[in-house]
């Protein structure tokens, strides 16, 4: 894909490490496409997620006739007048995984998110904080697993007139907070990247040709990436890093007190949270695996809070 070289490496990023990831954008800029192309980023599932993914998919009753066993991750895109049973799971006789489970392994894609009612994004809070749903129903509670990336596109306000020369938005200043006040704080509270998608120029795309890298070349740099968070997280439960949790991240990979400078200032002045903070220094561990250092410095971490910030 030619242009956008900011949500280009956010995908990127997104992919080496399991990070959740929002675009904000005009129409027109390459959000949904760029969301799309991150399957092609992922490497191959191995056994026990392959059963745990078929095993999901054939309870759900969407198992594809000619897959018996899924070996890629999963890439689910609700429509957004998908109900909050089906984005978590229910039912009423028989009780099935929804779409956080669906994408277990893999990533769960909502386009157009403002437009998803506010109690379904919600919904998602406790799924990506837990790895897991637990679904009660008068048949019977169920937990089924749930640890999936989340990427959301947005567009700025409700009529998604395109922000160009010449061309005004007809949407008010408290409409438009209203279309992304549905996006509660909690919620991005749990976005690792928050990516701002501008419309690219002629001459921006055409001098971007020349950085333009195959799927498959980006595919093996998260390959290698993933192999040197595996080989570092050998002997624990988590693969990737945005599995860490937060006990065992400040613990043991916790960054030096010179490269977590910039997050602590922001810290004490209030613009970052505690969980914030712990998204920050699993992001600034990735791009370091990325970038073939064994330990993120003041760059990585500097360049992961910008994006958890929304300012890259």
């Amino acid at each position: 894909m030619v242009g956008q070289p900011l949500g280009r490496r956010a995908l990127e990023v997104s992919a080496a490490g399991g990070h959740n990831l929002w675009m904000l954008g005009p129409p027109g800029t390459g959000k949904t496409l760029l969301a799309e192309r991150l399957p092609t980023l992922l490497p191959d599932l191995d056994v026990d997620q392959a059963l745990e993914v078929t095993a999901i998919h054939s309870i759900a009753g969407v198992l594809p006739s000619n897959s018996p066993m899924m070996s890629r991750p999963p890439f689910v895109s609700p429509h957004h007048t998908a109900s909050v049973a089906s984005i978590v799971g229910g039912g009423s006789n028989v009780v099935r995984p929804g779409a956080v489970s669906l994408a277990h392994h893999g990533a769960l894609f909502l386009d157009e998110a403002p437009e998803f009612p506010r109690h379904v994004l919600d919904s998602l809070r406790q799924p990506l904080e837990a790895g897991r749903v637990t679904v009660s129903r008068a048949v019977g509670t169920i937990t089924f697993p749930a640890k999936f990336m989340l990427v959301l596109a947005a567009n700025p306000c409700p009529c998604a007139q395109p922000a160009g020369a010449g061309e005004r938005c007809q949407c008010s200043p408290a409409a438009r907070r209203r279309y992304l006040g549905r996006l509660s704080g909690p919620l991005l509270d749990r976005i690792d990247m928050k990516v701002t998608i501008a419309r690219s120029s002629r001459r921006e795309l055409m001098a971007d040709r020349q950085f333009v890298e195959t799927s498959k070349v980006v595919a093996e740099r998260v390959q290698m990436a993933r192999e040197r968070s595996a080989k570092r997280l050998a002997g624990t439960p988590w693969r990737t890093n945005a599995e860490i949790p937060a006990a065992v991240l400040h613990a043991d990979y916790r960054p030096l007190e010179a490269a977590m400078k910039p997050m602590t200032a922001c810290l004490d002045a209030g613009s970052l949270s505690a969980r914030g903070l712990d998204r920050v220094v699993r992001l600034a561990w990735t791009i370091a695996d990325l970038e073939g250092k064994d330990r993120p410095d003041v760059s990585e971490t500097s360049t992961a809070l910008a994006l958890w910030l929304g300012v890259a």
